[in-house]
């Protein structure tokens, strides 16, 4: 971990960013003057952090430009199938980046470049047609990006270093841990040592010194939302949350001001939804930032310490043990995955016996005969998000309900990321370490059929599926009787 910051330190200049924060995945060489006349701009490739405020990677991006007094310019990349996603997903992240795009030319006078195909042929290409000198990225943990940013670095040209900033996490991957852990309680107290260092306000967005000049480019967003949206058709778009940093703030905003108070008591119980943030689809597209959100939920510690402590502990250890899994277990979407003890403790009862055994489809469609089972699922299609005490019992049912560890991981990740504005570390996470009980070390083995995790009374089964019904406009669901 502190070699990280050594590396940088000599190979980086003045930045206003913290240099734990920063990696240097390629060093450009020098080239000599009657080779390179000039320095070329920088170039930020977003991905992840899709945001013009409380973005290190921006920030670090513009103060480079502006050390080398070169232009800088912002870059992104949609490919074809953008991570399997659909138009729920890619309808919010395009509305968010049109957003982005017309705030950061009118506001900072910065270009931003859209790009179609192959991040390892439109990234290069461009980096080569500008003449850049310095390539930022900002950090994933997934190993698809990773591996397109090892064949990035072999394709720029030698003189351009390249450089990443972890913008998502508060306390930055590799600052935190150089191993997986595999409990929030071994990450927690890491977390927590590291957090008055890098829990700080933002700096200012420095305007650029050196233009970039006209790039003579149009981008027809209205037309491009309508092409996704139409080709993935299948899982349409939500309207529950407004795509867009605008939204996420104005999200943020009202969580904090009404309803984090009540966050450490009503944040388990699914029939007031209200208790939780909304904020998960901004946190996934980086329209908004996590350090944001713990800075603004502190104001409130005074007023009310156990909700903030409470929501600070699911947004960063949870959410950054999340990142640590995907980046440190490389089958972090399989049950090779798993713990080695949970791994053999579900080899122990693979043949167990299973009361039912239902198809993809039965699952996708909600045809179970369990109704809570089929309303978590039945909200997740339909509004594209699903209340996290269920998703526990929506993971391990699923496990319960097919013939194999690798079959229900598989079937897990398949409905997430077809049904939900997330497929990200946050979610990969939970559903591979429930399906394979890798949080359950201190409960006894059980069969399959019988899953350690307390099931609702039917009373609040009955509350919470008439909840759904009655609010989300859902198909109807086999009707409950009230036996309390």
């Amino acid at each position: 971990m502190a070699t990280a910051t050594t590396a940088a330190s000599s190979l980086i200049g003045s930045t206003a960013v913290q240099l734990g924060r920063i990696r240097v995945l390629k060093q450009g060489i020098h080239q000599p003057a009657s080779l390179s006349p000039k320095v070329g701009p920088v170039v930020y490739w977003m991905f992840r952090d899709q945001r013009l405020r409380d973005n290190w990677a921006l920030i670090h991006a513009v103060d480079q430009a502006n050390r080398l007094n070169v232009p800088v310019a912002v870059a992104f990349n949609l490919f074809d199938q953008f991570l399997g996603a659909n138009a729920r997903q890619l309808g919010f992240m395009l509305r968010g980046l049109q957003q982005f795009h017309h705030e950061i030319e009118e506001t900072l006078r910065i270009p931003f470049f859209l790009f179609q195909g192959e991040a390892i042929d439109t990234i290069p290409s461009f980096i080569k047609e500008c003449g850049a000198s310095i390539l930022v990225t900002d950090f994933s943990p997934l190993r698809q990006v990773r591996g397109w940013k090892e064949e990035i670095t072999k394709r720029v040209p030698d003189y351009v270093s390249i450089h990443e900033v972890d913008a998502h996490n508060i306390v930055p991957l590799w600052m935190t841990s150089d191993k997986l852990e595999d409990y929030a309680r071994t990450i927690r107290p890491k977390i927590n040592n590291l957090l008055p260092q890098y829990l700080i306000e933002f700096p200012p967005l420095k305007p650029q010194t050196k233009n970039w000049g006209d790039s003579n480019r149009c981008i027809d967003w209205e037309k491009l939302i309508e092409n996704v949206t139409r080709k993935g058709a299948e899982v349409p778009e939500i309207e529950w949350c407004e795509p867009g940093e605008i939204g996420a703030s104005e999200t943020l905003r009202a969580f904090t001001k009404t309803r984090l108070i009540n966050y450490s008591t009503d944040r388990n119980n699914p029939t007031k939804q209200n208790a939780v943030s909304g904020l998960s689809p901004y946190l996934h597209f980086g329209q908004i930032s996590a350090q944001r959100c713990a800075l603004e939920a502190r104001k409130f510690h005074k007023v009310y310490p156990q909700a903030v402590d409470k929501f600070l502990d699911e947004l960063i250890v949870w959410r950054e043990l999340a990142d640590n899994f995907c980046y440190y277990q490389t089958h972090y979407d399989s049950f090779r995955g798993a713990c080695d003890w949970a791994r053999i403790t579900l080899m122990d009862h693979a043949f167990d016996k299973r009361a039912h055994i239902y198809t993809l489809e039965q699952l996708e469609e909600a045809q179970t005969a369990d109704p809570l089972w089929n309303a978590s699922q039945l909200e997740m299609v339909h509004h594209g998000k699903m209340h996290g005490y269920m998703r526990m019992y929506w993971a391990k049912k699923i496990l319960e309900w097919t013939s194999s560890q690798q079959e229900a991981v598989e079937i897990a990740v398949y409905l997430n990321d077809k049904a939900t504005t997330l497929k990200s570390p946050s979610n990969l996470f939970p559903n591979t370490f429930l399906l394979t009980m890798s949080t359950d070390s201190s409960f006894v083995s059980y069969p399959v059929t019988f899953i350690p995790i307390s099931q609702p009374t039917n009373s609040p089964i009955l509350t919470f599926v008439n909840f759904l019904l009655l609010s989300n406009s859902m198909p109807k669901l086999p009707q409950l009787e009230n036996s309390t």
